[in-house]
């Protein structure tokens, strides 16, 4: 008999770990909710039409598919089998776990578009799966957490992402992160001034590592995928740009000749305008020219938000995006939109140490049980303690009482009501807290009131 073992990537989440996780889900659904975005839920798998060549070559790879059920190889001929594993692919899985929550909003929106109220801000907390190389802060299996409006080119959107990022974060008590922003049309001025004209998206996939494997990495990545020596050469000035005092305006003088990467530059100084007009007091944002992020369907702002002095990548990502519902027959449709990601962001709060102590408490009070009476007793007590919003339970076995005490020692539970035949008689009830072991009497509503 082999033992029970979790796939890799994966992971279990106790009750501890869900009352935290609940936390956050909660935090960032609030959120939402308050900037005006809509719930949306959608299958855990889609056609593999829908997901397929919509991340670029890298993201198709990371895509997991699912076996045709039955005999999914009772038609494959030895032609078939000889094709190589991408046309085999599709002769043997039809479907796929969704790798993001994006694409398939998209196929929603194209559905059903005669129905939606557009502008349509949607709001989507949901699981998503990606064939990945486990490691910290990288997982197979991880929740997703996205805000997106489509149905509007107005630039205000970008700016209340930035808005709605400096609310959620700080909520959660990461206070210090950085939201970088850069545009897609400006990488794609970039291709065009180093002679890589409709090369943009593989400089973005290469570009988007800097941070991981540095430039020299970057530049020798590049020649692998035949830039020219001096391709490179003219790029050097975006490994230093953002870091002078005014990136737009050196950027704005390197750029002059590319109409799409000045519109790009135009686009963000706007942004920029309208955080500080709407209020947004010392604004965490920094123009990154080398934030590429590599998915394919981006066309104009990209975000992704760093928090910093910990040794985890980015824990959200966005972007615009103009052609994505245009891959279904319906170009036109413009929408930006964020990515939070739950798992880093839990692993950033456990680092540092971010989580309300309270959160670890799901029962508030436990009522004992001593006997058959004291149990009966308890049974009408129940109620009005759940009745008045307390999260309570009784100990359903009579046992001795340290065993019950232990129990809730255990489940971090800060108050037992005991009750014994004195209790009953006198309807004088004991609460016990848990925490200091000081012990007080009352009736049910004088309790319930202490522990309010």
């Amino acid at each position: 008999m082999s033992k029970p073992s979790l796939a890799r990537g994966t992971r279990d989440f106790g009750p501890e770990q869900m009352v935290k996780r609940t936390f956050i889900f909660d935090t960032i659904r609030r959120s939402f909710q308050r900037y005006g975005f809509q719930p949306l839920e959608t299958p855990a798998f889609e056609n593999l039409s829908v997901l397929m060549g919509k991340y670029g070559d890298e993201g198709d790879q990371l895509l997991f598919k699912l076996l045709n059920s039955g005999n999914f190889s009772e038609k494959l001929t030895e032609t078939d089998l000889n094709a190589g594993y991408k046309p085999l692919t599709t002769k043997i899985s039809e479907k796929g776990l969704r790798y993001d929550l994006t694409v398939p909003f998209a196929r929603y929106v194209v559905m059903n578009r005669g129905t939606l109220v557009m502008p349509f801000k949607r709001y989507q907390i949901q699981p998503v799966w990606r064939a990945d190389r486990p490691q910290k802060g990288r997982y197979r299996e991880f929740y997703q957490c996205d805000a997106d409006v489509v149905g509007t080119e107005s630039l205000l959107c970008e700016a209340e992402i930035v808005l709605l990022l400096h609310d959620i974060l700080p909520q959660l008590g990461i206070d210090d992160f950085t939201v970088k922003i850069n545009n897609r049309k400006i990488l794609t001025g970039i291709a065009d001034m180093i002679g890589a004209h409709g090369e943009e998206g593989t400089l973005c996939v290469a570009i988007d590592k800097l941070d991981k494997i540095g430039k020299d990495k970057v530049v020798d990545e590049l020649r692998e995928r035949n830039f020219s020596e001096e391709s490179i050469n003219l790029l050097d000035p975006v490994f230093s740009i953002t870091s002078g005092e005014n990136p737009f305006a050196d950027l704005r003088s390197w750029l002059a000749t590319s109409e799409i990467g000045l519109k790009g530059i135009d686009e963000l100084e706007q942004v920029w305008q309208m955080v500080e007009s709407l209020g947004l007091k010392n604004p965490r944002i920094q123009f990154d020219v080398t934030l590429a992020r590599g998915l394919s369907y981006y066309t104009g702002a990209i975000f992704e938000v760093k928090a910093n002095n910990v040794q985890i990548g980015s824990i959200c990502g966005g972007g615009r995006y103009d052609n994505l519902t245009g891959t279904f027959g319906v170009p036109g449709i413009s929408g930006v939109g964020i990515s939070l990601g739950v798992d880093r962001i839990y692993d950033v709060m456990e680092e540092l140490n971010l989580f309300p102590e309270n959160q670890t408490i799901s029962t508030q009070v436990m009522i004992s049980n001593f006997d058959k009476e004291a149990f009966k007793y308890g049974l009408s007590v129940l109620p009005k303690l759940r009745e008045a919003g307390l999260n309570a339970e009784m100990y359903p076995d009579s046992v001795k009482l340290k065993k019950q005490l232990d129990y809730a020692d255990r489940k971090n539970i800060p108050f037992v009501i005991l009750i014994g035949s004195e209790e009953m008689s006198t309807g004088q009830l004991t609460l016990k807290n848990m925490k200091t072991g000081e012990q007080q009497k009352g009736t049910i509503e004088e309790l319930i009131a202490a522990v309010n």
